[in-house]
């Protein structure tokens, strides 16, 4: 055999006596089994050598038969407390390995040490004393291998050091019961490493296999943790979202029904945001968004001593759970340095674009008993703010229960009235500026409750919307108005509001052009009113509802002009007939320099782009007399006359008609 094969034979050999260093996971799982087995193997020992022990006692020398044996059964005494106690430790993978290599080296030693003993003792026994070292010597090798298992080179060794001279020793008396048993022990022994060999590959490929399957869980694990993540994550702001919102304020909620302490919900309504998705498209909306959740987050982990839980919830939507004990005037100041934040402006490329929020707070214990109805008071008081205080922050409170209440009860009553017979139509003229004729009636719905008598439109129509009861409801009055408009003259034109709702239905408003085609009232005469905020509901199906009615030849006017969003986005964009301008800027005109140029500019912008212009809540002469002096082309208001049922119209046009006739031979005289 070639000297190189040869020593390449020689290091695999001795490779078998080392603990491999190249694996720490198999040397862990060796160390966590072997200390689990060595107590056993020492007692084996022990128990065997005090047995043989005591056979030799009064027959071999005191030194031989108790100093010998007590040394060793100590040793092994000490081991086996040494190993007991490091169950309970936690050690490196450096130190096990060292340990057990320690251990590995321990066994020549001891093991030449119980040897030796046993031969040294041997010639002193008669024929059965020695037939018990024999037996001695057999059976705890075979019990060394079996408890060293887990640590091959261990059993290993043993195996050579007891065995080889075992047998030799044996074989060499000449005794033929004690040659048997030499050469059993040999094949026996020769059987027990084989199984070792297989036992300890298969224990390497359990680790193995172990390792494996603990990087699965682990990555199954990962992979589990992501998803979860992922699923209470915001994927554009990277924020919480509404599902982990409403996961928080059950757990917070919980807490303090528990601790008998206060936690409070928050919503937040980004004003004004809509505009800039349509002015500068989504890309910069969600920049905007993604800038605005950074500041919110950034003032919720700064306001202590509160814990402040902060979400998107959707949309331009966020929420905020805070927990501890609070005051309303702490969510006020919460309130106050989040819209101070989302005011700053947002500068975006070449786009500088300004936003506010409102904000609606409600607190257990004092708003609701369960984190939904805690949730629901809150997005109470949100939308009360955008009401009526819009940019600033509202607190839940008592008034706001009572109005919930109010609320309740009419949209309940709304569900069973009869529009038939419970709203009225009245009519509102709309007066051409220069001759003082009426160009048209705007329809106005008046709900006459058994229950709460007259209910004001501002609280029945975003019922009816809220409920889901505006397109019925719009139906039913629209083909009633026509009813009456068909009654007027030819050259008398109806004007009707539509909703949001109306306007922006997935169905489109195919219902309102058949009851046009029904009522026989020529769609030149109609004119549909819809406001800024129907349109920036959804602006695209707004636009082809528009469209729709323009082709049938119908005008459309857009109401409330100047409250809304983005007003003149919308007029450029849109195929309007005309503008009404809200009576908010008429009531001061004569008095405010700065209601009278809004006005100004937006009469001079309708003349730019040929658009009537529509003025509302005109009551003095002297409006009247400066509106006119503006350019408005329609006025409407008291000055006038005031909304007037049907039946009623056509006095008031003969009256009008008699009042213009006489004006007129006055002058002509």
């Amino acid at each position: 055999m070639p000297i190189a094969d040869l020593k390449s034979h020689l290091a695999a050999a001795a490779q078998l006596f080392r603990v491999p260093a190249d694996n720490p996971d198999l040397t862990r799982a060796q160390f966590d089994a072997f200390s689990k087995q060595i107590p056993l193997l020492y007692f084996i020992l022990i128990s065997s050598t005090i047995a043989v022990a005591y056979t030799y006692v009064n027959v071999a020398p005191d030194w031989l038969s108790m100093i010998v044996p007590g040394a060793l059964a100590a040793l092994a005494g000490l081991r086996t407390v040494w190993w007991l106690r490091q169950r309970r430790r936690v050690r490196s993978d450096a130190d096990i390995l060292s340990n057990l290599r320690a251990t590995n080296w321990l066994t020549l030693p001891i093991g030449a040490g119980f040897t030796a003993w046993s031969f040294a003792l041997y010639p002193y026994g008669d024929a059965f004393a020695k037939s018990q070292v024999a037996f001695y010597m057999a059976v705890t090798v075979i019990a060394c291998i079996f408890t060293l298992m887990h640590l091959r080179s261990a059993a290993l060794i043993v195996t050579l050091i007891v065995n080889v001279p075992y047998v030799l020793f044996f074989l060499s008396t000449g005794e033929p019961t004690l040659k048997a048993i030499a050469v059993n022990n040999l094949l026996v022994s020769g059987a027990m490493v084989t199984v070792l060999f297989i036992y300890y590959r298969d224990f390497a490929d359990l680790v193995a296999s172990r390792k494996s399957l603990l990087a699965q869980q682990a990555a199954t694990q990962a992979l589990s943790d992501e998803n979860f993540r992922l699923a209470n994550l915001d994927s554009l702001t990277e924020l919480p979202n509404r599902r982990r919102f409403f996961a928080e304020l059950s757990s917070a909620f919980t807490d303090a029904e528990r601790r008998h302490v206060r936690v409070a919900v928050g919503i937040i309504d980004l004003d004004g945001f809509k505009p800039i998705n349509d002015n500068y498209g989504h890309s910069v909306g969600d920049r905007v968004l993604i800038e605005a959740g950074r500041r919110i987050r950034e003032v919720c982990e700064g306001f202590g001593p509160q814990r402040v839980e902060f979400a998107r919830l959707g949309g331009d939507e966020f929420g905020l759970v805070v927990c501890g004990d609070h005051e309303d005037t702490d969510l006020l100041r919460l309130g106050e340095r989040i819209g101070a934040q989302v005011k700053l402006p947002y500068q975006l490329d070449t786009a500088h674009t300004g936003l506010s929020c409102s904000i609606g707070f409600a607190s257990f214990p004092d708003s609701a008993t369960s984190s939904e109805a805690l949730y629901e008071c809150a997005d109470y008081s949100l939308y009360h703010a955008k009401r009526h205080l819009r940019g600033r922050t509202m607190i839940f409170s008592s008034e706001l229960e009572a109005e919930i209440r109010s609320r309740g009860v009419i949209e309940n009553l709304l569900r069973i009235a009869d529009f038939s017979t419970e709203i009225d139509l009245v009519f509102q003229p709309i007066v051409d500026a220069m001759s003082e004729h009426t160009a048209g009636f705007e329809v106005l719905a008046r709900w006459r409750s058994a229950r709460l008598g007259l209910v004001s439109p501002a609280d029945f129509i975003p019922a009816a919307e809220r409920i889901g009861l505006i397109r019925p409801l719009t139906q039913a009055l629209l083909v009633r108005a026509l009813a009456t408009a068909r009654t007027w003259p030819d050259h008398i034109r109806l004007s009707f509001n539509l909703s949001a709702h109306d306007v922006c239905a997935a169905e489109g408003i195919l219902p309102l052009i058949s009851i046009i085609e029904k009522s026989g009232m020529p769609p030149r005469r109609i004119d549909f009113e819809i406001t800024e905020t129907a349109v920036t509901f959804d602006f695209v199906r707004a636009q082809q509802s528009i469209a729709t009615l323009k082709a049938m030849g119908c005008g459309v006017s857009l109401d409330d002009f100047g409250t809304g969003y983005s007003s003149l986005s919308h007029v450029h964009r849109l195929p309007l007939d005309k503008i009404k301008i809200d009576r908010s800027f008429v009531s001061d005109i004569n008095d405010n320099p700065v209601s009278y140029k809004i006005i100004k500019s937006l009469t001079g912008l309708c003349d730019d782009m040929e658009i009537a212009c529509v003025v509302e809540g005109v009551e003095t002469r002297a409006q009247l007399d400066t509106l006119r002096r503006l350019g408005c082309d329609y006025i409407q208001g008291y000055y006038f006359a005031k909304p007037m049922p049907g039946d009623a119209i056509g006095d008031y046009l003969a009256k009008e008609s008699a009042r213009l006739d006489g004006a007129g031979a006055k002058v002509v005289a």
